[in-house]
Protein backbone atom coordinates (compact mmCIF):
# COMPACT_ATOMS: atom_id res chain seq x y z
CA UNK A 1 0.00 0.00 0.00
CA UNK A 2 1.74 3.41 -1.08
CA UNK A 3 2.02 6.01 1.57
CA UNK A 4 -0.42 8.59 1.59
CA UNK A 5 -0.35 12.59 3.40
CA UNK A 6 -2.91 11.55 6.74
CA UNK A 7 -4.40 15.17 6.07
CA UNK A 8 -4.08 15.64 2.24
CA UNK A 9 -4.39 12.07 1.70
CA UNK A 10 -2.52 12.23 -1.15
CA UNK A 11 1.09 10.77 -1.87
CA UNK A 12 3.67 12.68 -0.02
CA UNK A 13 5.76 15.72 -2.77
CA UNK A 14 8.34 13.62 -4.95
CA UNK A 15 7.09 10.43 -4.30
CA UNK A 16 9.66 8.38 -6.18
CA UNK A 17 9.59 4.42 -4.71
CA UNK A 18 12.89 3.90 -5.01
CA UNK A 19 13.87 7.21 -2.59
CA UNK A 20 10.54 7.01 -0.25
CA UNK A 21 10.94 2.79 0.31
CA UNK A 22 14.37 2.66 -0.03
CA UNK A 23 14.32 0.63 -2.81
CA UNK A 24 17.66 -1.38 -4.31
CA UNK A 25 18.85 0.22 -7.08
CA UNK A 26 17.32 -1.71 -10.25
CA UNK A 27 19.25 -3.35 -13.49
CA UNK A 28 18.54 -1.32 -16.30
CA UNK A 29 17.78 -3.05 -19.79
CA UNK A 30 19.17 -1.49 -23.05
CA UNK A 31 16.76 -0.04 -24.82
CA UNK A 32 14.20 -2.13 -26.92
CA UNK A 33 14.36 -0.84 -29.99
CA UNK A 34 15.54 -2.84 -33.47
CA UNK A 35 18.35 -0.44 -34.13
CA UNK A 36 19.33 -0.55 -30.11
CA UNK A 37 20.11 -4.51 -30.07
CA UNK A 38 21.45 -4.73 -33.23
CA UNK A 39 24.16 -1.91 -32.07
CA UNK A 40 23.88 -3.91 -28.60
CA UNK A 41 25.32 -6.83 -30.71
CA UNK A 42 27.84 -5.63 -33.03
CA UNK A 43 29.69 -3.60 -30.07
CA UNK A 44 31.48 -6.13 -28.65
CA UNK A 45 32.20 -7.74 -31.46
CA UNK A 46 33.42 -3.88 -33.17
CA UNK A 47 35.51 -3.08 -30.11
CA UNK A 48 37.57 -6.62 -30.22
CA UNK A 49 38.10 -6.64 -33.99
CA UNK A 50 40.06 -2.79 -33.63
CA UNK A 51 41.75 -4.05 -30.59
CA UNK A 52 43.22 -6.96 -32.69
CA UNK A 53 43.57 -4.71 -35.70
CA UNK A 54 45.71 -2.49 -33.64
CA UNK A 55 47.70 -5.43 -31.27
CA UNK A 56 51.03 -5.46 -32.92
CA UNK A 57 51.09 -1.72 -32.90
CA UNK A 58 50.67 -1.71 -29.29
CA UNK A 59 53.20 -3.89 -28.81
CA UNK A 60 55.41 -1.91 -30.55
CA UNK A 61 54.80 1.54 -29.41
CA UNK A 62 52.12 1.25 -26.67
CA UNK A 63 51.81 4.52 -25.54
CA UNK A 64 51.58 6.23 -29.17
CA UNK A 65 49.11 3.14 -30.21
CA UNK A 66 46.75 4.12 -26.85
CA UNK A 67 47.04 7.88 -27.94
CA UNK A 68 45.81 7.32 -31.38
CA UNK A 69 43.30 4.75 -30.96
CA UNK A 70 41.53 6.88 -28.40
CA UNK A 71 39.37 8.72 -30.53
CA UNK A 72 38.02 5.59 -32.03
CA UNK A 73 37.23 4.57 -28.58
CA UNK A 74 35.64 7.28 -27.42
CA UNK A 75 32.93 6.66 -30.90
CA UNK A 76 32.25 3.51 -30.12
CA UNK A 77 31.60 3.74 -26.71
CA UNK A 78 29.43 6.84 -27.12
CA UNK A 79 27.40 5.23 -30.19
CA UNK A 80 26.73 2.45 -27.88
CA UNK A 81 25.53 4.40 -25.04
CA UNK A 82 23.39 6.98 -26.85
CA UNK A 83 22.09 3.97 -29.10
CA UNK A 84 21.68 1.53 -26.54
CA UNK A 85 21.08 3.00 -23.29
CA UNK A 86 18.90 4.75 -21.07
CA UNK A 87 20.62 8.67 -20.36
CA UNK A 88 20.22 9.53 -17.07
CA UNK A 89 16.90 10.71 -15.29
CA UNK A 90 15.61 9.17 -18.27
CA UNK A 91 13.68 6.34 -16.10
CA UNK A 92 11.59 8.82 -13.93
CA UNK A 93 11.15 11.90 -16.87
CA UNK A 94 7.98 12.83 -17.20
CA UNK A 95 5.94 12.72 -20.01
CA UNK A 96 5.71 16.19 -21.97
CA UNK A 97 2.10 17.76 -21.25
CA UNK A 98 -0.51 17.03 -24.26
CA UNK A 99 -1.77 20.29 -24.90
CA UNK A 100 -5.98 21.24 -24.89
CA UNK A 101 -6.83 22.86 -28.34
CA UNK A 102 -5.98 26.73 -28.23
CA UNK A 103 -3.61 26.36 -25.27
CA UNK A 104 -0.54 27.79 -25.67
CA UNK A 105 2.68 25.81 -24.99
CA UNK A 106 4.26 27.15 -21.72
CA UNK A 107 7.44 26.22 -20.18
CA UNK A 108 5.86 24.15 -17.57
CA UNK A 109 4.24 22.00 -20.24
CA UNK A 110 7.65 20.83 -21.41
CA UNK A 111 8.72 17.20 -20.36
CA UNK A 112 11.93 16.63 -18.42
CA UNK A 113 13.43 14.14 -20.56
CA UNK A 114 17.42 14.61 -20.04
CA UNK A 115 19.64 16.06 -23.14
CA UNK A 116 21.46 13.26 -24.69
CA UNK A 117 23.84 15.34 -25.66
CA UNK A 118 24.61 17.03 -22.44
CA UNK A 119 24.33 13.55 -20.57
CA UNK A 120 27.26 12.28 -23.24
CA UNK A 121 29.34 15.23 -22.22
CA UNK A 122 28.79 15.14 -18.72
CA UNK A 123 29.83 11.10 -18.61
CA UNK A 124 33.05 11.66 -20.70
CA UNK A 125 34.26 14.63 -18.10
CA UNK A 126 33.64 12.22 -15.13
CA UNK A 127 34.92 9.36 -16.92
CA UNK A 128 38.40 11.31 -17.70
CA UNK A 129 37.99 12.50 -14.30
CA UNK A 130 38.17 9.13 -12.98
CA UNK A 131 41.08 8.54 -14.95
CA UNK A 132 43.71 9.52 -11.75
CA UNK A 133 41.90 7.66 -9.20
CA UNK A 134 42.06 4.15 -11.47
CA UNK A 135 45.86 5.18 -11.90
CA UNK A 136 45.92 5.30 -8.17
CA UNK A 137 45.07 1.95 -7.89
CA UNK A 138 46.78 0.36 -10.31
CA UNK A 139 50.23 1.94 -8.32
CA UNK A 140 48.38 0.29 -6.25
CA UNK A 141 48.31 -2.93 -7.23
CA UNK A 142 52.06 -3.01 -8.77
CA UNK A 143 52.19 -0.65 -11.46
CA UNK A 144 55.51 1.26 -11.88
CA UNK A 145 55.28 4.37 -9.85
CA UNK A 146 57.57 6.83 -10.85
CA UNK A 147 58.18 5.53 -14.91
CA UNK A 148 55.48 4.55 -17.21
CA UNK A 149 53.78 7.26 -16.08
CA UNK A 150 51.46 7.64 -19.81
CA UNK A 151 51.71 3.49 -20.15
CA UNK A 152 49.50 3.73 -16.93
CA UNK A 153 47.46 6.85 -17.41
CA UNK A 154 45.98 6.14 -21.17
CA UNK A 155 45.87 2.39 -19.23
CA UNK A 156 43.31 3.80 -16.92
CA UNK A 157 41.59 5.88 -19.05
CA UNK A 158 41.04 2.98 -21.03
CA UNK A 159 39.34 1.08 -18.38
CA UNK A 160 37.63 3.95 -17.27
CA UNK A 161 36.13 4.73 -20.90
CA UNK A 162 34.79 1.15 -21.11
CA UNK A 163 34.26 0.42 -17.50
CA UNK A 164 32.78 3.61 -16.17
CA UNK A 165 31.54 5.31 -18.81
CA UNK A 166 28.58 3.64 -19.46
CA UNK A 167 27.71 3.76 -16.20
CA UNK A 168 27.97 7.69 -15.45
CA UNK A 169 26.08 7.58 -18.49
CA UNK A 170 23.09 5.61 -17.25
CA UNK A 171 23.23 6.65 -13.19
CA UNK A 172 24.76 10.60 -13.84
CA UNK A 173 25.94 10.80 -10.02
CA UNK A 174 23.47 9.34 -7.62
CA UNK A 175 25.17 8.78 -4.47
CA UNK A 176 22.90 5.88 -3.41
CA UNK A 177 23.59 4.21 -6.71
CA UNK A 178 27.31 4.75 -7.29
CA UNK A 179 27.55 3.28 -3.62
CA UNK A 180 26.02 0.15 -4.65
CA UNK A 181 28.21 0.13 -7.67
CA UNK A 182 31.68 0.71 -5.82
CA UNK A 183 31.04 -1.85 -3.19
CA UNK A 184 30.02 -3.98 -5.84
CA UNK A 185 26.26 -4.62 -4.54
CA UNK A 186 24.80 -3.40 -7.77
CA UNK A 187 22.40 -5.32 -9.91
CA UNK A 188 24.00 -6.92 -13.03
CA UNK A 189 23.11 -5.45 -16.67
CA UNK A 190 25.18 -4.88 -19.18
CA UNK A 191 27.12 -1.02 -17.93
CA UNK A 192 27.76 -2.76 -14.06
CA UNK A 193 28.73 -6.16 -15.79
CA UNK A 194 31.39 -4.39 -18.37
CA UNK A 195 32.69 -2.53 -14.98
CA UNK A 196 33.46 -5.82 -13.02
CA UNK A 197 34.27 -8.01 -16.18
CA UNK A 198 37.08 -5.13 -17.21
CA UNK A 199 38.29 -4.62 -13.34
CA UNK A 200 39.09 -8.48 -13.33
CA UNK A 201 40.12 -8.77 -16.63
CA UNK A 202 42.79 -6.14 -15.81
CA UNK A 203 43.92 -8.23 -12.91
CA UNK A 204 44.39 -11.46 -14.74
CA UNK A 205 46.02 -9.36 -17.33
CA UNK A 206 49.06 -8.61 -15.03
CA UNK A 207 50.02 -11.91 -14.37
CA UNK A 208 52.09 -12.69 -17.79
CA UNK A 209 53.94 -9.52 -16.95
CA UNK A 210 56.50 -11.01 -14.28
CA UNK A 211 56.87 -14.27 -16.12
CA UNK A 212 60.30 -14.98 -17.29
CA UNK A 213 59.48 -16.13 -21.19
CA UNK A 214 61.09 -12.77 -22.66
CA UNK A 215 58.17 -11.66 -25.22
CA UNK A 216 57.69 -8.16 -26.52
CA UNK A 217 53.89 -8.16 -25.71
CA UNK A 218 54.82 -8.95 -21.83
CA UNK A 219 55.91 -5.25 -21.56
CA UNK A 220 53.50 -3.25 -19.78
CA UNK A 221 51.24 -2.07 -19.90
CA UNK A 222 49.99 -4.63 -22.97
CA UNK A 223 48.08 -7.93 -20.78
CA UNK A 224 46.46 -5.05 -18.84
CA UNK A 225 44.67 -4.08 -21.89
CA UNK A 226 44.27 -7.41 -23.11
CA UNK A 227 42.66 -8.38 -19.96
CA UNK A 228 40.50 -4.91 -19.70
CA UNK A 229 39.14 -5.33 -23.61
CA UNK A 230 38.40 -8.97 -22.78
CA UNK A 231 36.95 -8.60 -19.40
CA UNK A 232 34.83 -6.05 -20.63
CA UNK A 233 33.18 -7.87 -23.34
CA UNK A 234 32.55 -10.88 -21.23
CA UNK A 235 31.26 -8.99 -18.63
CA UNK A 236 28.88 -7.03 -20.47
CA UNK A 237 27.61 -10.22 -22.35
CA UNK A 238 27.07 -12.20 -19.13
CA UNK A 239 26.00 -8.88 -16.96
CA UNK A 240 22.88 -8.79 -20.15
CA UNK A 241 21.91 -12.11 -20.15
CA UNK A 242 22.48 -15.10 -17.62
CA UNK A 243 23.29 -12.69 -14.50
CA UNK A 244 20.86 -9.81 -15.55
CA UNK A 245 19.42 -8.18 -12.75
CA UNK A 246 21.02 -10.57 -9.98
CA UNK A 247 22.95 -9.27 -7.04
CA UNK A 248 26.70 -11.17 -5.95
CA UNK A 249 27.37 -8.38 -2.84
Amino acid sequence: MPLVDPVTMSPPAGNAKTKDLGLPTQAIPTIPTPLAQGVRHVHPILLLSFFLVRFNALVSDPVSTMWTSLPVVVAIQSTYAIVCLPAAGSQTAKPAKKLRPGEKKSASSDGTVPNVAVTTVVALVLTTLATSVLHTFFVLFGAPLLTHLPHTSLCSLYLSLLGLFPLFYTHGVSNKEWLEILGARAPFDEAFGGLMGGCVGAWVGAVPIPLDWDREWQKWPVTILCGVFGGYVLGKLVGGTVAFGRRFG
